[in-house]
């Protein structure tokens, strides 16, 4: 499955918990401290109808578009210079904190949070890529699978390791005029180009550096973000049409910058506190240095 359709998904599939949280008081918000078994049933019908029903409107409204073949597999490792890979991590690791945040609500155990929440976003998507290996255009992809299965290992590797997230995976993106030439890969308008064009998306990790320096005086809020991204991209692969439609050589970006951990800024407002807590995994706009194979660059607002 490709990364802008992972996106769309992961948008559909948490859109109606975040108008939910949204929409409550602080007390409603506030984590269980024991075992909710109504938060807890509620949660896991709520994500196992929704993820059957988004698997199912895949299967009958998505690949009923694309011709249908036996199950096979596809090695895709080289196209898009992985960053649709890099699309994969950041959807499996953003539905794992959620599905395991969500567990938290409930009440459920640290061990049950990683067993069944933090792996949602594995499972889920592995399923999906299971779709793809009976669609012609695709094919399932075990290069898929195992960013997948980074994505969640980021997450719970995390919270075995320090019981916290001090790495965040976040993601931004800024327009490129690529989309206007292969609108159809690219995307049309700007919400879909942002799905869909990978010369404009960024991936951010982003260290936390008060949660390495504990007894430092370094703000809880601060980050520092390392990114990558790519550049020069009409096509997954390079091939005659890139270039003949564009003078410039695809290539790889890395980023350095700041950012702001908005789960670390204090507010009483519980309400306050989930929409920053969605919210975070934006990067947020900073000056920034690039390396690229042409040299460097500097930007004073990089996003």
């Amino acid at each position: 499955m490709k990364g802008s359709s992972v996106k769309h998904i992961i948008f559909f599939v948490l859109l109606p918990f975040l108008s939910f949280s949204q929409s409550k008081l602080n007390d409603f918000l506030t984590p269980s401290d024991t075992l909710n078994k109504l938060r807890r049933n509620a949660v896991i019908i709520s994500e196992a109808s929704i993820s059957g029903i988004t698997l199912l409107g895949l299967n009958q409204l998505w690949y009923a578009d694309y011709d249908r073949s036996k199950f096979h597999t596809t090695n895709d490792n080289n196209e898009w210079l992985q960053m649709d890979k890099m699309g994969h991590v950041f959807s499996s690791y953003q539905m794992g904190r959620f599905g395991a945040d969500l567990f938290n609500w409930s009440g459920v155990s640290k061990k049950d949070q990683l067993l069944y929440g933090a792996t949602l976003g594995f499972t889920f998507l592995t399923a999906v890529e299971v779709l793809d290996g009976y669609s012609k255009e695709w094919g399932f992809s075990w290069g898929d699978v195992l960013a997948n299965a980074s994505g969640s290992g980021l997450y719970i590797g995390q919270e075995l390791l320090w019981k916290e997230q001090r790495i965040a995976l976040k993601y931004s993106f800024h327009h490129t005029n690529y989309a206007s030439q292969r609108p159809d890969k690219l995307g049309e308008s700007y919400l879909e180009q942002v799905l869909k064009d990978y010369n404009g998306q960024t991936y951010w990790l982003s260290f936390n550096l008060h949660s390495f320096f504990k007894n430092s005086k370094i703000p809880k809020w601060l980050n520092i973000a390392f990114g990558y991204g790519a550049d020069g991209m009409l096509t997954g692969v390079k091939d005659v049409d890139n270039q003949v439609l564009t003078s410039n050589s695809r290539y790889r970006q890395y980023y350095l910058s700041f950012d702001v951990n908005l789960k670390a800024i204090s507010t009483n407002s519980k309400l306050l506190r989930s929409i920053f807590d969605v919210f975070n995994m934006i990067k947020i706009p900073f000056p920034t240095l690039e390396f690229n194979k042409n040299g460097g660059a500097f930007h004073l607002f990089y996003n």
